[in-house]
């Protein structure tokens, strides 16, 4: 697996990481955790090194998952959890980045994740109660204390990012991007070029849909959170096809599968970007591994741009409720 730094802070990880969250969370119910302990132990055999996480993914569940599965790697791979958001007393997520509960969340993640300091510790999203300042500066106390590497923002704003950066370097941004969601490119992408911080896209397969296995008659288990996604209703779905078209017929061409056109495409944008498509398969994560080995000419990528800009994505890309909690 080629490796890559995220921007100009040294930290160096496989091209393409593994998203966690699914193995126990969002995507209906979780599967066996001795499966999934071997499925992530089988990535780092193949040359993964960048594992994602979070808190609130169970929640708690998932960084416990991840933190057995890793034991016998430690200093042999990047581990990324994030803080700063909670659960409240009606079962809702709420932000929560006040600097106590940051060192909290810290101390509480070192614990699950089996490590004596967290690799990147991003802040979840960004909370509108507390100045990006005091944040960026909890953190930075947590990486003079050794107990965090680095310091990270999930789905920030510009200024958000430029305020954060200048109390504490941040390592990378991750926010979803993707042929289907390509709001990073309005700004965000050209200011982490500026400042020399890595991106790290999260849902790069759109959440399965540019995998070319989902269509509108595909049905989700009830507590599948894709049931919500305005994005995922079966009129959406028909209609978003043409970009899974789209990215079929390139995979014919490169004798590759619509799935690696799509992380293949974003390895292309920046050369310190680095997906962390999820998944709950053996098979698909050596399909997902293998986009690392595909390469798309510049005139690949003409036509891509050429053709997918003549495609109208139809749906949000979460409820309204979610949306507003993104890019503050």
């Amino acid at each position: 697996m080629q490796k890559r730094k995220l921007g100009k802070s040294g930290l160096e990880v496989s091209a393409i990481g593994l998203g966690c969250m699914g193995m126990s969370y969002a995507y209906g119910p979780a599967p066996d955790k001795k499966e999934m302990i071997a499925l992530i132990r089988e990535a780092v055999g193949r040359g993964v090194t960048f594992f994602d996480t979070a808190q609130i993914y169970g929640p708690f569940t998932n960084e416990e998952l991840v933190g057995e599965a890793l034991a016998p790697f430690r200093g042999q791979v990047v581990i990324a959890t994030k803080f700063g958001l909670k659960i409240d007393s009606n079962g809702k997520q709420v932000a929560d980045s006040l600097p106590e509960h940051i060192r909290q969340s810290a101390e509480e993640s070192l614990k699950r994740l089996r490590v004596d300091a967290i690799d990147l510790f991003y802040q979840h999203r960004v909370d509108p109660k507390v100045p990006i300042e005091d944040v960026a500066g909890a953190v930075k106390d947590l990486i003079r204390e050794g107990k965090v590497k680095h310091f990270g923002l999930s789905e920030a704003g510009l200024q958000t990012i430029r305020r954060a950066n200048a109390v504490q370097p941040v390592t990378a941004v991750q926010s979803e991007y993707s042929l289907w969601w390509r709001r990073p490119e309005e700004g965000v992408l050209s200011t982490l070029e500026e400042l020399g911080i890595g991106f790290v896209p999260f849902s790069p397969l759109g959440k399965g849909f540019l995998t070319g296995k989902i269509d509108e008659k595909t049905t989700f288990d009830s507590s599948d959170f894709r049931n919500i996604v305005p994005r995922f209703t079966p009129e959406a779905r028909s209609a978003n096809l043409a970009l899974v078209d789209l990215l079929r017929k390139i995979a014919e061409r490169k004798k590759a599968t619509p799935a690696k056109i799509a992380l293949a495409w974003l390895l292309a944008q920046k050369p310190w970007i680095v997906p962390i498509p999820g998944t709950r398969k053996l098979e698909r994560l050596e399909e997902n591994i293998g986009a690392a080995a595909v390469e798309l000419t510049s005139e690949d990528l003409r036509e891509i741009d050429s053709a997918a800009a003549k495609i109208t994505i139809q749906g949000a890309r979460y409820p309204e409720e979610l949306e507003k909690r993104t890019g503050l």
